[in-house]
């Protein structure tokens, strides 16, 4: 009989181990990931002094995403005080001056003609995949998915490259339900994680 108690025992030693197991690999799927880095060894970053974030590409459900993350963007670069972004006015003009018919997507001989007509070192473009709140059962949170490129003005060559995910179902959330982080964290988050790679 109890040799019997202690093989249940054991089993249920098991079945906590890898009750634990599972909940770790759920808290890291909820995790960040680190995404994609290209950094061109060849550029000189420390000549960039001035850039023009163009209006990003929102493939979110959220009509104003790309708009809200870009000014997110273009705030923090100059909170940075390495690098002068640009006003989003004067870029609209510039994008219309030069007839660019798409400002998000600009071809090589489009970023060459800005940056000219801007007197800018750099264009920024980006790509805001998630934007908003995932749900799974009971659990909500806040998510951005973001990649942005440096494009060289003068060139019109990419020569940085980044992208990165914040936010979303963490464990917490799983476990216990409920919101995770506000957008405007999460979105701020994500801003700083690639102001970090820029310039690491």
């Amino acid at each position: 009989m109890e040799q019997r108690h202690n093989k249940k025992q054991f089993t249920l030693f098991e079945w906590v181990c890898a009750a634990l197991v599972g909940l770790i690999v759920m808290a890291c799927g909820g995790c960040a990931s680190p995404g994609d880095l290209f950094r061109d060894s060849t550029m000189d970053f420390g000549s960039i002094k001035t850039v023009a974030v163009m209006p990003f590409t929102n493939l979110s459900r959220d009509q104003l995403a790309g708009e809200r993350v870009r000014d997110v963007f273009s705030t923090a670069l100059m909170s940075s005080g390495s690098i002068y972004s640009l006003p989003t006015g004067e870029i609209a003009r510039a994008i219309g001056n030069i007839g660019l018919n798409n400002a998000t997507t600009p071809s090589v001989e489009d970023v060459v003609k800005l940056s000219k007509a801007l007197k800018a070192d750099a264009i920024i473009t980006g790509v805001v995949r998630e934007y908003g709140d995932v749900r799974a059962g009971n659990a909500a949170a806040d998510v951005i998915a973001l990649s942005l490129q440096l494009i060289e003005g003068q060139t019109g060559r990419v020569v940085w490259s980044a992208s990165t995910s914040q936010g979303g179902i963490g464990i917490t959330e799983k476990l216990f339900g409920g919101g995770g982080k506000p957008i405007n964290d999460v979105t701020e988050k994500a801003v700083n994680d690639l102001i970090t790679k820029l310039f690491e």
